[in-house]
């Protein structure tokens, strides 16, 4: 089976050119597709819209309605870092859509895998909050959705944006269906993801956090899922896999204090496709989150799809690494390997 896109000029009406998280991002990634001939090998699949019942599964209906109220009335500042426009509570609708349609996509057996090419991103939003350039926690709406709809047991969402998904934890921290896996920088914001926070009553034990220090590159990442994320999910054993998406670990980022390549990302899409095959039958859906040098977002998503094809050796780097300086991660993987109900 072929590999899923999922892309829409709908995703390019919530924007402000001056704000990090414009539509500039997804036109980058289209014309780097385009130009590398890729779309001509994927199956494209057409988002649909997320209902109102799908998204308050996640989300408290009073954030949503706030939400969709600001927006009618022209939109604004919900909050210092986060946007509206009259398009956005549709176009945030579309993206949680679009990742419910790469679900029923990979699990009703359309496609092997999918890459939902989504904005505004969503890992930040929490039950009662939109926050950090995201308005609805779109892997979230997506992995209920994959229990509720789809009657699976087990999810697995692995978050490797540079920011902490703190949303996605709050929402699913005391859920035992779900496993949450989250590398970032920490500290850093929004100041969450300790590796101490494992996740509260039934769901303790599926929280994964793995706080890396400033200027981590690719080796101490690819150590910290080899030796800790790979273990735990297999002892989890998921059903499907869902992937927040995010590229701003890499070295050029504007935002995000990471040395990671291209190459790098790669190799860690290598990882969990091969973890996908072993542990749920390939069953792997990403989505777009962070990233906002153009360059490095395009090259690292196109990167993720030759991966996903099963391509990994057509890969290619553009932009090449930088020097990592050496880096202690010593306490943290201790830590978890001597504490988290998945690892000890």
């Amino acid at each position: 089976m072929a590999t899923a896109y999922l892309l829409d000029d709908r995703f390019l009406l919530h924007d402000d050119w001056e704000h990090p998280e414009n539509a500039s991002r997804l036109r980058a990634i289209r014309q780097a597709l385009q130009r590398s001939g890729i779309l001509a090998e994927l199956v494209r699949l057409e988002p649909r819209y997320a209902s109102i019942d799908e998204v308050v599964q996640v989300h408290h209906l009073r954030m949503l309605e706030h939400v969709q109220r600001m927006a009618m009335f022209g939109g604004g500042r919900l909050n210092p870092d986060t946007y509206l426009v009259q398009e956005s509570w549709d176009t945030a609708l579309l993206a949680a859509g679009a990742v419910l349609r790469a679900v029923e996509a990979v699990l009703g057996g359309e496609v092997a895998n999918a890459f939902a090419l989504v904005r505004p991103p969503g890992h930040h939003a929490t039950p009662s909050a939109a926050m950090g350039f995201c308005l609805i926690n779109n892997v979230a709406v997506a992995a209920r959705a994959a229990i509720q709809q789809h009657g699976l047991q087990r999810v697995a969402i692995i978050d490797w944006d540079t920011h902490h998904g703190n949303g996605t934890q709050d929402i699913f921290y005391d859920d035992p269906a779900v496993l949450y896996v989250s590398s970032h920088t920490y500290p850093f914001y929004p100041g969450s993801g300790h590796w101490r926070e494992m996740g509260t009553g039934a769901g303790l034990g599926t929280t994964l956090n793995l706080p890396l220090p400033f200027h981590t590159g690719d080796a101490p990442v690819l150590r910290v899922y080899e030796e800790l994320v790979l273990p735990a999910v297999r002892r989890f054993a998921p059903q499907l896999i869902i992937v927040s998406a995010g590229y701003d670990c890499h070295w050029r980022d504007p935002l995000a204090p990471m040395l990671m390549s291209v190459a790098g990302y790669a190799q860690l899409a290598a990882m969990i496709y091969d973890l996908a095959a072993e542990v749920c039958e390939g069953r792997l859906v990403c989505a777009l989150e962070g990233g906002y040098d153009l360059e490095a977002l395009a090259a690292g998503v196109l990167a993720t799809l030759r991966v996903l094809q099963g391509r990994a050796d057509a890969v290619e780097d553009p932009l090449g690494a930088q020097p990592a300086p050496r880096v202690d991660i010593e306490t943290m993987v201790n830590g978890l390997r001597r504490s988290h109900p998945l690892l000890a």
